[in-house]
């Protein structure tokens, strides 16, 4: 048995990027901030604050929610799975990335007023934003 399971509590690094396929399916990426507090060893050593910045990779109506109602600075609480990646790029040099598939999202925000104070709690998100996200390219499984 294995699990790829992640939990993250953190800050918007930036607005979200989305793009939307050919078949109408929203993609949504933005950073998600994490920060460990700093603190002083018992023999007087300080240990800096640290900050870790996640990709995080959004889809279909998750996404739709987080291009309306996401923005830089916005506390989320998001589970997901990590996935990791390589590409060349254009100067021919092998690149890695991860990324984590947010299945589900939480804003922690206070409710701000530009959007008419009509943010989507967990209550009020439609069905499918909670429902964990499909890839293009995953097969659904069949209960039998």
């Amino acid at each position: 048995m294995s699990v790829n399971k992640v939990i993250l509590l953190g800050n918007v690094g930036k607005d979200p990027e989305v793009r939307y396929l050919d078949t109408g399916i929203a993609v949504a990426t933005f950073p998600l901030a994490t920060t460990e507090k700093g603190y002083t060893l018992n023999n007087g050593t300080q240990v800096p604050e640290r900050t870790e910045w996640h990709n995080l990779v959004l889809w279909r109506g998750l996404a739709e929610i987080a291009e309306k109602y996401v923005h830089k600075g916005d506390k989320l609480y998001v589970e997901g799975k990590i996935k990791s990646r390589s590409y060349d790029d254009q100067s021919g040099n092998k690149r890695y990335v991860t990324e984590i598939f947010v299945d589900n999202m939480e804003m922690l925000s206070a409710r701000n007023t530009q959007n008419n104070g009509h943010a989507p709690s967990a209550q009020t998100a439609p069905a499918a934003a909670n429902e964990p996200a499909k890839q293009p390219d995953q097969k659904e499984e069949l209960p039998f």
